[in-house]
């Protein structure tokens, strides 16, 4: 889950190489803040200058003014989510051993047995981290090739786990490798300079102009080369794409946090999902599902998998799926599904969402539905990533880069997807008549401008959240494509708030969880609409009812016009009618906008929550 950024180019010794490096770190501290450090290495230093520090990059950036680093032409960064070892000076990155520096991101899992061995070879190690062994191991393989490429590949053969890693030498001051296993890189090209990253967001202030890497690949990066191999030493041709965003897209924007922008950017976010989806007659077209369409005919089962946000989005598309094609969805979490013996087979779609592409266990669970004969598609937010590369075909959302842990508008980025999804399918299947599915795309059409007006109403649920920030625990109600809003809403509240909230479905209240409530309770309840067949609202109303008269307070999110919630509800946070199948890209919002008032008015960093990184690429 680490941010890693590497640089070299052709200009005599100087600042830039540091410059880009903390340039690059501080666009990716989302991925891990619990420490920084970067390398350097130039002609006539003679060994790697280092400077590390825990907690925060600021802190790293102190560190340096204090003691600054001498002129170089090729740097490598590091910002650190802890696995070995505590969050310390001494287990920050870059790891040195003799004359060679490594960063890493992800998890060595045969560390230990490595670590023993060159122990016994008269290895002597001062942290507590699997990258040290990568240090030392490299270090001695250099040593043998006299070549940094060739080291790496050979130490990279020896690794099992996940893994990218970055690695410079003072011999070979003009020169960064990288390698990458189950562990997102790629590469930044340059005019007389060049870049990796563990992200675009690590060089899209220099150059748009990239390259993904792929499974089990070594890149070396000199100021006018790049050169990939496998780990056998073959040389490959990696596919050359541009960055369809620029550095301002990761900027906040005026916002007082990056939640708050990427909050503000959902109607974008939406929008730019449904572009382009349809042909000049109007029909559905997805160009990135490249599952033949007679194996999309004969699925008999949908299964989805994913963590976290992702999980509820998969959560919406059940319902969406389910009422227009006449499918079976499952949903599944991503960590428990290859690990119970799951029924999938040639005749089982498994849909894969992930916002960054790269959640180790949504990947794992991918690379098993693959063995058992399943088709897989990707709803993925970052192209290039190992996800969508991995799946047999790719659904794109278009909501930009998502900086904040915490996620928002990647979570209506995919609902947005899914409901893509749902429509194709139907359409292919002949279960919706094209006339049906024209009509459903210009109600999701009307969704962004209706995401807004939430946005631009959304004072009283500020207002209320300040007035809460003393709270201690706040429940969720919902039914139907309510009850994953109400997980959801849930979830964002103890990522960002650090308070207990739970949600449930409304129908279960009174199975157990009304035991919970007493005076004072805040219980946010998601209203459905009153309109339509067999609508549950007059069931969710009687729920605002039962809760309230056992004294808790009562925050309503109901449709405009909903006056039968009035008389129970202690604030009405009102949206926009749509649709009931595509009211979730409504209802989030408020929930969305009260937890980032909430840990904001208690001082707390919503955009880098305690504990969490942004994209878990570790099991």
């Amino acid at each position: 889950m680490c941010g890693i950024v590497g640089y070299v180019g052709e200009h005599a010794a100087g600042t830039k190489p540091l410059e880009v490096a903390l340039e690059g770190l501080r666009r990716l501290e989302y991925r891990g803040y619990d420490s920084a450090g970067v390398a350097l290495v130039g002609a006539g230093l003679g060994q790697v200058a280092t400077r590390k520090k825990a907690g925060k990059l600021v802190n790293l950036v102190a560190e340096l003014e204090e003691n600054p680093l001498p002129p170089a032409t090729a740097a490598i960064g590091h910002t650190r989510w802890a696995t070995h070892g505590a969050p310390n000076d001494v287990n920050a990155h870059p790891h040195v051993a003799g004359k060679v520096a490594v960063i890493h991101n992800g998890i060595v899992e045969n560390f230990a047995q490595l670590k023993a061995e060159l122990a016994d070879d008269g290895a002597r190690f001062r942290s507590e981290t699997d990258t040290e062994v990568v240090a030392h191991l490299l270090e001695r393989a250099y040593a043998r090739t006299g070549d940094l490429t060739a080291a790496l590949r050979e130490v990279a053969q020896r690794l099992e786990g996940t893994f990218t890693i970055l690695a410079v030498h003072a011999d070979e001051p003009q020169k960064v490798v990288g390698a990458r296993h189950d562990s997102p890189l790629v590469v930044g090209l340059g005019e007389g300079e060049n870049f990796l990253g563990s992200d675009v967001a690590a060089f899209i202030a220099h150059t748009r102009e990239a390259l993904e890497l792929g499974q089990d690949q070594v890149v070396t990066i000199t100021p006018d080369s790049v050169t990939v191999t496998d780990f056998d030493g073959s040389v490959v041709e990696p596919r050359r794409f541009t960055v369809d965003w620029d550095a301002a897209a990761a900027e906040k924007g005026g916002f007082a946090s990056f939640m708050d922008k990427e909050i503000h950017d959902q109607p974008h976010a939406v929008a730019d999902t449904l572009l382009g989806r349809t042909d000049l007659s109007g029909a559905l077209v997805l160009d990135e599902i490249r599952i033949p369409e007679a194996v999309l005919r004969s699925v008999d089962k949908i299964v989805v998998v994913a963590c976290g946000t992702a999980a509820y989005a998969g959560h919406v598309a059940k319902y969406a799926i389910e009422h227009w094609c006449r499918i079976p969805v499952e949903v599944e979490l991503a960590h428990e599904f290859r690990y119970r013996d799951p029924v999938v087979n040639e005749k089982t779609l498994v849909v894969a969402v992930s916002q960054s592409g790269e959640t180790m266990d949504t990947l794992m669970a991918v690379r098993h539905a693959r063995e058992q004969g399943s088709k897989v598609l990707a709803i993925c937010n970052t192209h290039g990533s190992t996800i969508p590369r991995e799946s047999d075909a790719v659904l794109y959302t278009h909501a930009g880069p998502e900086v904040a842990v915490a996620s928002t508008k990647a979570f209506l980025g995919q609902i947005t997807a899914a409901y893509l999804l749902g429509l194709y399918l139907a359409q292919l299947r002949g279960n919706k008549f094209p006339d049906e599915v024209a009509e459903l795309l210009g109600q999701l059409r009307e969704v962004p401008a209706k995401i807004q007006q939430v946005l631009d109403g959304a004072e009283h649920v500020r207002e209320v959240a300040r007035s809460m920030r003393e709270v201690s625990s706040v429940l969720f109600l919902g039914r139907h494509v309510g009850f994953p809003v109400a997980l959801e809403g849930a979830l964002k509240l103890k990522e960002l708030a650090y308070i207990h909230a739970e949600g449930f479905a409304a129908g279960e209240l009174k199975h157990g969880p009304i035991a919970l409530i007493e005076e004072g309770q805040p219980v946010f309840v998601i209203v459905p609409s009153p309109r339509g067949r067999d609508s549950l609202h007059s069931k969710v109303v009687s729920n605002i009812q039962e809760i309230r008269a056992r004294g808790a307070r009562t925050l309503v999110i109901a449709e405009e016009g909903d006056s039968d919630v009035l008389p129970y509800a202690d604030e009405v946070f009102f949206v926009p009618q749509v649709p009931t199948l595509l009211a979730p890209l409504l209802t989030t919002v408020p929930l969305q906008i009260f937890a980032c008032e909430l840990a904001t008015a208690k001082g707390l960093d919503v955009d880098q929550p305690r504990n969490l990184a942004k994209s878990v690429t570790v099991e």
